[in-house]
Parts: C-alpha cells; structure tokens; sequence
C-alpha cells in the first residue's frame, strides 16, 4: 500500500508565523517569552513533520519513490526559522539591557538643575525660572496661565540684549499663593514669541514606550528636550 499525501509546507509557515509575531516584540520582555513559545512550538511543528516524513518514508511506492527535494527544502525551512526566532530573543535581552543601563546613566542627573524646551513652568518650592536670550534690549512680557488658560501671574521685563533670566515665586499679581506644579508660561515681545527655556531641578527618570523621560515638577518632558546641566 502506498501513501499518496504530500509533506506540505503548513508546518514551518506555521512557525515562520510565530518567528514573525516574536520579532515584533523586540523591545520589551515580551520578546523573550514570545521567543521561547515560538521555539517551543516550532519543536512541535518538527516532531509532526519527521513523524509525517517517516511513515511517508515507510509506505511508499518503491517504483515511484518519494522526491527528495520536497522535504530537504522543509528542513532548510525549518533550520531558517529556527535561527530567525534564536536572533530575535538575543535582540530582545540586549535591548532589555541596554534600557536597563539607560536608566542607570539617567539617574545621576536626578537632583541635578536641568534647562529644558518647554511651555510649562516648573513651580518647585514657590520658585520657578525660565532662561530667555533677546535679540534686542527691549520690553518683554511673561504670563502665566492655570491648567484653565486663565492668567495668573503677567509681567513686563525690560529684556537687555542677550541672555535673559525670569522667576516667579508662585503668587498672582494679589500676591495669592499657588501649589507647587506645572503651569503654562509664553513670553512674546510686540506680539511676537520669543524662544525659552525652564530652568528646574530633574525629580526623577522614567521609561516610556517612546524613551526616556525626565520628571521636573508636575511634568515629564523627553530627554531629547534638556538643553544643558545647569552646575
């Protein structure tokens, strides 16, 4: 008797299917776990293929032998996927490290006074700064807005030419006292916005899924905002 089935490809389409969904996970410890059940069913899908391979093996016709090159190719196949699904967990762990020693490195600047881009201002024990550079001596004004977009603090500063600095102590123009927080700040001359940066001290580093993240009072800004350290 003579088994006319075929060893079809399903079995290591299958796996390249998991090596594909293990791939996409590379950044997380998701990738680890995705890798090892990947592998794992991969072994599966082989013990079902050489269990088909040898019955087929067994019961074939032997003036009509079975093609080789048909479960040769499945072998390579499997062989493929076998070191796609390896290479994706080795990038998963050293991505896992490598954020790891990112947060490490980060942390030193905690405590540290940070200049940053940003429209909010960093109200830390009733003290904040921004740090402004004007092309011209000439009059600025600096408002500050509640999370409403109701003005709390407007002031006007007679900008010299160059670099410029501004505090506020967290009172309103009644000299009322506000939380500790982070509040919108814009600072124009004529109408026209001038470009700043908030002066605050770094309170702590986190890890999103876009980066890394510095806390300075009421608000996370990324890294790639921090423009200097200030000493």
């Amino acid at each position: 008797m003579s088994i006319t089935s075929t060893v079809t490809p399903s079995a290591a389409a299958t796996a390249a299917a998991n090596a594909k969904n293990a791939s996409g996970a590379t950044n997380t410890a998701a990738s680890t776990t995705s890798g090892t059940s990947a592998l794992g069913s991969l072994a599966g899908n082989f013990q079902d293929f050489l269990s088909m391979l040898m019955t087929q093996l067994k019961n074939q016709d032997p003036t009509t032998p079975m093609d080789s090159n048909q479960f040769t190719s499945e072998l390579v196949q499997f062989s493929s996927v076998e070191q796609q699904i390896n290479t994706n967990s080795s990038l998963g762990q050293l991505i896992q490290l490598t954020q790891s020693g990112q947060v490490l490195q980060s942390s030193s600047i905690v405590g540290q006074t940070v200049d940053v881009t940003s429209d909010k201002l960093s109200l830390q024990n009733s003290n904040a700064s921004i740090n402004f550079t004007a092309p011209t001596a000439e009059p600025v004004t600096v408002t500050v807005a509640g999370a409403n977009g109701a003005t709390i603090k407007q002031s006007q500063v007679s900008a010299s030419q160059g670099a410029n600095s501004w505090s506020w102590d967290g009172k309103d123009s009644s000299g009322a006292q506000y939380p500790d927080g982070a509040y919108s700040v814009t600072v124009t001359s004529g109408g026209v916005a001038v470009p700043f940066t908030v002066s605050a001290v770094a309170t702590g580093v986190t890890q999103t899924s876009s980066g890394m993240n510095l806390s300075i009072g009421g608000q996370s800004v990324p890294f790639s905002a921090v423009t200097s350290l200030v000493n």
